[in-house]
């Protein structure tokens, strides 16, 4: 009964996915463009370092919700095993072989996780959700109570669920996931930010805190992998999947593997304590000039811009996460404390030399 559900929802997702693919192909480009702007690098790279140097407490939330709520993703997609429809098209028995429908692939489709929730709606949902409430909260409680709020808060209101929508529609555009998928996600990544909106104990976190937090998160995901692996459970059955049926074999990243996102994240949650607590940010953070902040957000876009260009290799796994965690830890360590105190220093030296 319960496969017989589960292959008519997949059904659907397909022919979902058939008719993006049929009645929009002119907007191939923007979906995945949408699929890419929505992936969790752009809330390191990008989103982290703006408002960090803007408002730090939103900064520091906003890595908080990507890291937990990526993490939770990854439990919850080894525990519910959620299908791709790019393999599950050609392996389900709900078509006979005649009637099997052609989807396309895409660059981005060929991803090698479980399907359940989607990653890109979750971290989308959670990021911008945590963004519109730190705006409201900001604006609201610097302003009184007026007509303005109401129309402030529809208008960033309706833009988060465009967001939403927009990345819902990419991701099952490309096949990469059914609707019920995306949909999972969208509701689990607002649940996350909304628990951290009620957060306050990770603004005055210590390094052990943070120490502890990573070493718990990393073991318990290595640990509850280890355990089903004992009890005859295969958590990696996907990569066979994308491997088999991903048209294109380089299409197949080992940076989208479960493992790879962990390590991901545990490194940029750690990299976040290591600079939160270095003796440069501690020098460095009393110094809160528009002319500082600026600079600060200007170098590091460019820096990280730059950074993001290093690619770890990937012919021997152990090396590509090891790879993988320390540049994550890099770019928290960076942005937080020595870009802060290089700005510092040439602003410095440079009104020393002005005197």
């Amino acid at each position: 009964m319960i496969d017989a559900v589960m292959d008519a929802v997949q059904g659907f997702g397909v022919s979902s996915t058939r008719y993006l693919q049929i009645n929009y192909k002119d907007a191939q480009g923007l979906f995945l463009w949408v699929s890419w702007a929505a992936d969790l690098r752009n809330t390191f790279f990008i989103f982290f370092p703006l408002w960090f140097h803007l408002r730090p407490s939103v900064g520091i939330k906003l890595i908080w919700v990507a890291v937990i709520g990526d993490w939770l993703n990854l439990v919850f997609k080894w525990i519910l095993f959620g299908e791709r429809p790019y393999w599950w098209v050609h392996e389900t028995a709900h078509y006979t072989d005649a009637a099997r429908p052609h989807i396309d692939q895409y660059p981005m489709t060929c991803e090698t996780g479980p399907g359940s929730p989607s990653g890109h709606a979750m971290g989308a949902a959670g990021v911008y959700y945590t963004l519109v409430t730190s705006i409201l909260t900001i604006l609201i409680s610097s302003n009184k109570p007026s007509n303005s709020n109401w129309y402030l808060k529809t208008l960033l209101w309706s833009l988060f669920w465009g967001v939403q929508v927009c990345v819902c529609l990419s991701r099952v555009f490309i096949a990469a996931h059914f609707p019920h998928q995306v949909i999972a996600g969208v509701l689990t990544g607002m649940i996350v930010a909304e628990v951290f909106n009620r957060t306050k104990w990770i603004y005055g976190a210590n390094m052990k805190t943070y120490f502890y937090m990573t070493l718990f998160l990393t073991s318990f995901a290595v640990g509850f992998y280890l355990l089903l692996k004992a009890l005859g459970v295969d958590l990696l059955w996907t990569l066979e999947k994308a491997q088999k049926w991903c048209i294109r074999p380089e299409w197949v990243h080992l940076d989208t593997t479960p493992f790879a996102s962990l390590l991901r994240n545990m490194g940029t949650l750690f990299g976040l304590g290591l600079g939160l607590h270095s003796p440069l940010y501690t020098e460095t953070k009393k110094s809160s000039s528009p002319l500082v902040r600026a600079g600060c957000i200007a170098s590091s876009l460019v820096l990280l811009h730059l950074f993001d260009s290093f690619k770890p290799p990937t012919h021997t796994a152990a090396l590509f996460y090891l790879l993988s965690f320390c540049k994550s830890a890099t770019v928290p360590l960076v942005t937080v404390s020595i870009i802060p105190y290089c700005v510092n220093r040439a602003l410095s030296l440079q009104n020393k030399k002005g005197v």
